[in-house]
């Protein structure tokens, strides 16, 4: 250790020996500051990674409010249904409310709620004998006094047995009446059961070896390989017809969004197990267009899936920060990306989350955060007004937020340790700057990619049921129900009526020379019957 001079020597020393000697402990001291601020950096990386770990592996998945934005019952979790109500009798419903989408009717009007239901009566008399005890001097009926329960009927089951008339001529020529257009040949297969099997699994996420047990408890007898073989048989052989015609329809949105995610396929053709994708485009919601839903099955991740799928495609792709996406945009083609802001707010929240709001407030995170969702607040006030409107809007309140908001990660980035989840979040954004300001110059891309997420949402809760799809046939099947069951959602449909109607009529053409007969079919065809829609609330 060097010995500290006295004030004598300083006083005795020569002016060059004092310069050096305070230039050299100017320069000790900026070393010890920088390598106190890199230390500090370190622990913050370090404890913001600890509370990530944590966060991940205990807490709950939501990200919402964690800037005081108040939180919604989606976020409540396990105890969804404690939380909402401690009065059990607060939560009973209507009898209108209960068969009916229709806000609630003025006194009188429950008749009217009721129409199309089946009404099954049931007196409750008192016996002769009983009413000459309470009356002996006699009695008159008043009106009776009615109330209504609703019940259910479940996995009621008949068998429709047909009876062809054979006839015979004189001449010994014999002639069979005609009959309607099997499904599936020398096949107990009907529209109705399909359609059921089709919407438990494609509708309600029940995997084919829960309803092969549900159908044996009912008496019924039919194994998961029969019900894996009719769905597939009638996606490929029927619907498959419809999902091509939508696709067409799909490629003339203005605003499409896109999205994947890993499938197991046991059979793929390769040695074995490999993941695949699957996935889903689906029409922008901003759009006037009807909205149409496609998934689309692949081996691969690569580029080839969505090239294929976009081909001739002119409009906006709304989709995360994935390479594969912007590469189509750079080898030439018509469409233009668009970048997802979920996608960019999501590496602060987590580290929000992780740290909680108090302990996050001075971070650079929370602060990234604040601005994002400032973004999304103003840009939410905007959504009902006309593109127009929304264009100019956007233009005057939206792009100074977002012009502040990129200046401010330029400004932040060698403030933040480089290998923390803040830093990842800031280079994300500044790598994705030119896709996320797309919005600011089309009044119909949204904010970000949740539409795409929304749609994909039932077939990642699927897959959790069913683990794994077995072949490419059964894959390719399901990419064909999940694409109309996901769009006769989004269209108001009811799913099974749907799927019920199509397996009804499409095999009754599968003789035409064209497919004209599909536009009537289509899930906003006014020709569909009134059972596949849903009452308009």
């Amino acid at each position: 250790m060097k010995e500290i001079p006295t004030r004598e020597q300083l006083n005795k020393a020569d002016k060059d020996v004092l310069v050096t000697m305070t230039l050299s402990m100017a320069q000790q001291l900026a070393e010890q500051t920088e390598l106190i601020r890199m230390l500090k950096l370190e622990v913050e990386s370090l404890s913001e990674k600890l509370s990530l770990s944590r966060t991940r592996q205990f807490a709950p998945s939501t990200e919402t409010g964690l800037t005081g934005e108040q939180m919604s019952i989606y976020d409540m979790g396990f105890n969804e249904a404690e939380a909402l109500t401690e009065d059990p009798a607060q939560v009973e419903q209507d009898m209108e409310d209960v068969v009916s989408y229709r806000r609630k009717k003025k006194a009188g009007k429950r008749d009217e709620d009721l129409e199309g239901f089946p009404v099954e009566e049931i007196t409750h008399p008192i016996e002769e004998e009983r009413l000459k005890q309470l009356f002996p001097d006699g009695y008159t009926n008043l009106p009776d006094e009615v109330y209504r329960k609703l019940e259910m009927i479940p996995s009621t089951f008949k068998v429709i047995e047909h009876h062809l008339k054979v006839y015979r001529g004189k001449d010994g020529k014999i002639v069979k009446a005609d009959h309607p257009k099997e499904m599936i040949s020398n096949s107990i297969a009907t529209p109705s059961l399909v359609a059921a099997i089709i919407n438990a699994k494609y509708i309600n996420a029940l995997p084919l070896y829960r309803q092969e047990q549900e159908y044996k408890r009912n008496g019924v007898s039919i194994s998961r390989q029969t019900m894996a073989n009719w769905c597939i048989l009638s996606a490929e052989r029927y619907l498959s017809l419809i999902t091509e015609r939508l696709k067409e329809e799909l490629l003339k949105a203005h605003v499409i969004h896109a999205d994947e995610t890993p499938v197991t396929v046991k059979k793929d053709g390769r040695e074995g197990i490999h993941q695949n994708y699957m996935w889903v485009y689906r029409s922008g919601e901003l759009c006037k267009a009807d909205p149409v839903i496609i998934y689309d099955y692949r081996k691969t991740r690569k580029a080839d899936a969505p090239k294929e799928m976009l081909r001739g495609f002119e409009g906006k792709l709304v989709c995360d920060g994935y390479q594969v996406y912007h590469g189509i945009e750079n080898d030439g083609s018509a469409l233009t990306v668009a970048g997802c802001w979920t996608h960019a707010r999501r590496p602060f929240a987590e580290v929000v989350k992780s740290l909680g709001k108090d302990k996050a407030k001075n971070t650079a995170a929370y602060e990234a955060l604040l601005q994002i969702e400032q973004i999304y607040r103003k840009d939410n006030e905007l959504l009902k007004l006309p593109p127009a409107e929304r264009k100019r809007k956007r233009r005057l309140l939206i792009r100074p937020l977002v012009n502040g908001f990129f200046d401010w990660c330029r400004a932040e980035k060698d403030k933040v340790r480089s290998a923390g989840k803040t830093a990842e979040g800031i280079n994300y954004c500044l790598n994705q700057e030119k896709y996320l300001r797309v919005f600011l110059t089309d009044p119909e891309v949204p904010l970000d990619n949740n539409p795409a997420e929304r749609a994909i949402r039932p077939f990642c809760v699927g897959k959790k049921n069913w683990i794994l799809i077995d072949t490419i046939h059964g894959a390719r099947a399901s990419a064909i129900l999940y694409s109309l069951a996901e769009t006769a959602k989004a269209n108001g449909l009811k799913p099974y009526n749907y799927f019920k109607h199509l397996l009804t009529e499409i095999p009754k053409h599968m003789d035409d020379t064209n497919l004209e007969f599909l536009e009537d079919l289509l899930p906003w065809s006014d020709k569909l019957p009134d059972e596949c829609r849903k009452p308009r609330s």
